[in-house]
């Protein structure tokens, strides 16, 4: 492997910046798994919300609160709800964010080390030409010139 100077990488260097990579793709999953996981706490809270501005304010209700099923009225609950909600938008909005840059960020490593992922569709910028017709395809594998 050889990063965009031309310079060889040694194989420990080449597995240093795969290992970079695949934890900054991790990174990534975990964010857009926490994204989701808080949508639906969203849409939860949208759905409770919905059902409670139909009820009257005295009338009896539970919630959960720490494991703990406390009993209060629906003029109690329904603020703590909707600002809950309100904070559960800002959340998702502010990673949301966090997720877009830290795309950016692998794409910007991905092509400063011209990392290629198995599967893609776009084509490698090097002369594939030289290859023999019987060499395997190293498209979308880290592959080191030094031994």
């Amino acid at each position: 492997m050889a990063d965009k100077k031309g310079k060889a990488l040694t194989k420990s260097e080449g597995e240093e910046i795969v290992q970079k990579f695949q934890q900054m793709r991790n990174e990534q999953r975990s964010l857009m798994a926490k994204i989701t996981e808080l949508e639906q706490d969203l849409n939860e809270h949208k759905v409770v919300i919905e059902t409670l501005t139909e009820v009257t304010p005295e009338r009896k209700c539970f919630r959960m609160v720490g494991g703990v099923l406390v009993e209060r009225t629906v003029a109690e609950i329904l603020p703590a709800l909707t600002n809950n909600r309100d904070q559960l938008t800002k959340v998702i909005e502010s990673l949301n964010d966090k997720l877009v840059s830290k795309g950016k960020e692998v794409n910007e490593y991905r092509e400063k080390h011209g990392i290629r992922i198995r599967g893609q569709d776009d084509t490698p910028k090097e002369d594939t030409s030289a290859q023999s017709n019987n060499a395997p395809s190293t498209q979308g594998v880290l592959v080191s010139n030094k031994s």
